[in-house]
């Protein structure tokens, strides 16, 4: 397994308390394969991300437990010029703002390049040449001539091309999109899906999609791990997921999404809204909005139960839901 993250919690403490943004994550990515970490705002989804890649905001956010394992090493028990090795070398990120991620005052080939200079030890023109071809290899076309303009001077799809290109210019083993195509229209969202998918082929790489919709991950992702108020609450294969959810939560989001079959008809919602991770529900979180919810559900943490070999669910009704 190339990741394996075991049992992590990340508290936050703030003035009005402690907020357990993830408890007790647990998953794992494989060499050329894609993991989706579905979830609304708010379920700790993007705080595991941070907390993989060693770019946690340090204080509010604390690391309490768990251990996240790369190629076997705990990244956690290393020395920050150690973990700054493994960043960029080792995994990457694609974050979900492009223009916020660049620098504004500097040519986008000067930053691609500047990670082969740091890394790689190339020369400025060797770096550049580098840069160049990393732009035409995300498909942003005339790249040498672009090569010398600012962030700004891009379009939102070529941006998120440009982060996509930083990612993988050193050919990481890892690489974690956070919501990278939210801020796109649906065009460019499929545009910029495919081609993470073509990469991921090409250099066989891991991939860990974030991401709220389900219906971007539908074509790409092998995995789905589904987050809700920082615990995941099911895991399975793409398509066991989609043809019978385990978990009344994975069951509401799916029953959202738009479908052509229901033209016509109300659109689903989910009542209610995610919990504050101040003061998280007893018993199962996602209890006061299910439909299913039990006296059991108010007091009892749910496992997660182990449907069959690669699915689990931490539901205390995970059958009446599969076959629901």
């Amino acid at each position: 397994m190339l990741l394996e993250v075991h049992d992590l919690h990340v508290e936050f403490r703030t003035r009005d308390g402690v907020a357990r943004a993830v408890n007790g994550v647990g998953l794992g990515v494989d060499a050329g394969e894609t993991l989706a970490v579905l979830g609304e705002s708010g379920s700790g989804k993007s705080v595991t991300a941070q907390a993989v890649m060693g770019i946690l905001d340090t204080p509010p956010g604390r690391i309490t437990a768990g251990r996240i394992l790369f190629r076997g090493r705990d990244l956690l028990t290393l020395r920050e010029e150690e973990r700054r090795r493994v960043r960029g070398a080792g995994m990457a990120m694609i974050f979900q703002d492009a223009l916020s991620a660049l620098n504004p005052v500097l040519r986008v080939g000067d930053q691609l390049g500047e990670m082969f200079v740091v890394h790689r030890g190339l020369s400025r023109k060797e770096a550049r040449a580098r840069a160049v071809e990393l732009m035409d290899r995300v498909r942003i076309p005339a790249a040498r001539e672009r090569a010398g303009d600012y962030p700004h001077q891009f379009s939102g799809g070529m941006r998120q091309r440009i982060m996509i290109a930083m990612a993988i210019a050193l050919e990481p083993a890892l690489v974690i999109a956070d919501e990278p195509t939210t801020a796109l229209d649906v065009t460019v969202q499929a545009q910029i899906m495919d081609l993470l998918a073509e990469l991921r082929r090409e250099y066989r790489m891991g991939l860990i999609l974030i991401t709220h919709d389900l219906g971007v991950v539908a074509d790409v992702a092998d995995r789905i791990a589904v987050m809700y108020a920082g615990r995941i609450v099911e895991s399975a294969p793409v398509h066991d997921l989609y043809k019978a959810p385990a978990h009344p939560y994975t069951r509401g989001l799916l029953d959202s999404i738009p479908r052509l079959d229901r033209k016509g008809r109300e659109l689903h919602a989910i009542s209610g809204m995610p919990p504050s991770l101040l003061a998280v529900p007893p018993g199962c979180a996602f209890h006061p909005r299910c439909p299913m919810a039990r006296d059991v559900c108010r007091t009892d943490v749910p496992p997660l139960h182990a449907v069959d070999e690669d699915r689990g669910s931490a539901c205390h009704f995970w059958r009446e839901c599969l076959h629901g």
